[in-house]
């Protein structure tokens, strides 16, 4: 009697690890598909210097560099080797779709903008657009007074003109010692 009943808890222990290794089976399944659907949210990487179609046409020949410089920037590569070449390098990276690299190289003669050499590039508009694709926004509220809010509010309260500075303060000690 002692053996059979013996023989029973065993398969009871048995079948009931059996049953947990089947079931961690399952939800190692489960977990998967779980993974595969929720993804870690991935920031939007941008490096460089973003030049616009606008931007590379203001740009022309016999320009000096600072005037280079303020309309396209502070160029990304600059080196000792090339001093008359300035390199814009542009890469946008978004989670889900394909990453966007763009290069402008403007070469100089001496002081003076010899050509500029470009990829393909987006205008202004362009861009801003691609970077607002996929995402949903919600309706953007008017940020105006009505003219009868307006008449409501109190007046302003007049400030205090600050008095000018005429005289240096006298408290202070010399910053140096006075010669004898």
């Amino acid at each position: 009697m002692f053996d059979s009943q013996c023989h029973r808890v065993c398969c009871s222990l048995f079948l009931a690890a059996s049953a947990s290794l089947v079931a961690c089976g399952g939800l190692n399944n489960a977990s998967t598909r779980i993974a595969g659907v929720v993804t870690p949210y991935k920031i939007d990487i941008v490096q460089g210097n973003f030049v616009s179609r606008e931007q590379a046409a203001a740009v022309k020949p016999g320009m000096s560099r600072t005037q280079v410089r303020d309309i396209l920037g502070t160029p990304l590569l600059v080196s000792i080797f090339h001093a008359d070449r300035w390199d814009y390098v542009f890469t946008f990276k978004r989670q889900g779709l394909e990453p966007q690299a763009r290069k402008v190289t403007v070469f100089f003669k001496a002081d003076a903008l010899e050509r500029i050499e470009a990829d393909a590039l987006p205008t202004e508009a362009e861009f801003v657009a691609s970077l607002d694709s996929g995402r949903s926004f919600r309706k953007v509220p008017v940020l105006e007074m009505s003219e009868e809010s307006m008449k409501q509010m109190p007046a302003p309260a007049k400030s205090a003109e600050p008095k000018p500075l005429t005289t240096l303060s006298k408290n202070y000690p010399p910053l140096e010692p006075a010669e004898r």
